[in-house]
């Protein structure tokens, strides 16, 4: 009987279970974002800005962008181990994706909160 040996970093089952619950976080929001924008009886800044200012909603939208960025992030990265050998280029892709994904998080909750 032969040994199979095992590598790599073991995180598979783990990404691919959040990339699964993140699509449904996605789903639900954007068909509650959908049912609620058209329920706002006129397209105005008011009306949006009213929507936003329960603490449901922003939360929620919230929710929405870090399943979005975690989701993006097992994407890509499972794409940079696939298709870039070079170690040092990938790390380097690996950090400036890494550190968009924080910065477009910070992004957000700064314009949810501001308004």
């Amino acid at each position: 009987m032969v040994k199979r040996i095992v590598v790599g970093a073991h995180y598979g089952l783990r990404d691919w279970i959040g990339q699964r619950v993140t699509a449904i976080v996605m789903a639900l929001y954007s068909v509650y974002f959908g049912i609620c924008a058209l329920m706002l009886p006129e397209m105005s800044y008011e009306a949006w800005s009213g929507m936003f200012a329960g603490g449901f909603m922003r939360f929620f939208s919230f929710l929405f962008f870090m399943s979005l960025f975690y989701h993006a992030w097992v994407g890509v990265r499972d794409i940079f181990m696939d298709y870039i050998q070079p170690v040092g280029i990938r790390l380097t892709l690996h950090v400036i994706v890494m550190f968009l994904l924080i910065g477009y998080a910070g992004w957000a909750a700064q314009i949810l909160w501001r308004l």
